[in-house]
């Protein structure tokens, strides 16, 4: 029987409030204002969020222009971003946001 022995992995300490958030959308709400889904953009050390209304097919051009207008000209540069779209939905949102800021 062998038993394989690694090293513990410590999670990131978080130090500075939003540098790294989590992003999700909760969706099929009632319409209003012809929107329906609600962005949330949440600071991972405080657990502070943004609601950010919008519409369900949202492309990343438009995800980054709320993104910007919403959270970023609050809180600045960001370190990390977890996005339940998946990594490459978030790295294009990166992306793109880097693009906007030049």
């Amino acid at each position: 029987m062998e038993v394989l022995v690694e090293k513990l992995k410590f999670s990131k300490i978080l130090e500075k409030l939003w540098t790294h958030l989590m992003v999700d959308f909760i969706t099929k709400l009632l319409l209003a204002a012809r929107k329906y889904v609600i962005l949330v953009v949440c600071n991972r050390l405080s657990k502070m969020a943004h609601f950010i209304a919008t519409i369900e097919k949202i492309l990343v051009e438009r995800l980054t222009r709320l993104f910007r207008n919403n959270v970023w000209k609050l809180h600045k540069l960001l370190e990390s971003i977890l996005l339940d779209r998946g990594p490459q939905f978030a790295a294009d949102l990166t992306r793109e946001l880097n693009k906007m800021l030049r």
